[in-house]
């Protein structure tokens, strides 16, 4: 079996150039990515500032689901 050394290089050549073409879209994306996604806003209100959504216990206690669906409808939220 004869081996073309140049073929050999050529080929070895376009699977870097791919590589490197992989990584910087990689990378490329991943800035975008992390550019694009909203900032997590859900910290701990500072000064006279409350939170507007507090969790209910699982086990009753809260607003039933028509009681919700009406404050959701009046609040246009």
């Amino acid at each position: 079996m004869i081996i073309s050394v140049p073929k050999t290089v050529r080929r070895l050549y376009f699977m870097t150039l791919m590589v490197a073409v992989s990584c910087f879209l990689y990378y490329a994306l991943s800035w975008v990515s992390s550019w694009v996604s909203p900032i997590d806003n859900y910290e701990i209100p500072e000064g006279t500032a409350v939170r507007a959504f507090q969790e209910s216990p699982p086990g009753g206690g809260g607003l039933n689901t028509g009681e919700r669906l009406r404050l959701y409808y009046w609040y246009g939220e």
